[in-house]
């Protein structure tokens, strides 16, 4: 799931606490509280939203990062429908020993089962 909290990491290194759920400007000027800087006992000192640091701008990035997610959906099925690396280096092993195409036909079947956009 893509959040206000990652566009915001997206856009620089900022620290923050969020308190609820942030999905509005509003929530954006309510519910996020800006970290000014922690001491050696871990003690927070909050201090003002980044100057640098909108809606807007957090907004755009939030869109852009929800819209690649979509767009990637292929790559995250084919990471759980790929064999094991283990298996796919035994199945190159045999298909060498052997001469067949096993390893081969079995990352095709992934690709063609899971097409790109």
């Amino acid at each position: 799931m893509i959040t206000i909290e990652k566009a915001i990491n997206a856009l620089g290194n900022y620290q923050f606490v969020i308190r609820g759920h942030c999905n509005t400007e509003e929530d954006f000027n309510t519910k996020i509280e800006w970290i000014e800087s922690v001491d050696e006992q871990g003690n927070q000192t909050m201090g003002n939203k980044p100057s640098d640091l909108t809606w807007d701008k957090v907004n755009t990035k939030w869109q852009e990062l929800k819209t690649e997610y979509t767009n990637n959906k292929y790559q995250r099925d084919r990471a759980v429908a790929y064999p094991s690396i283990q298996d796919q280096l035994d199945m190159q092993y045999w298909d060498k020993v052997n001469s067949t195409t096993t390893w081969q036909t079995a990352i095709a079947k992934v690709k063609s089962d899971n097409p790109k956009g």
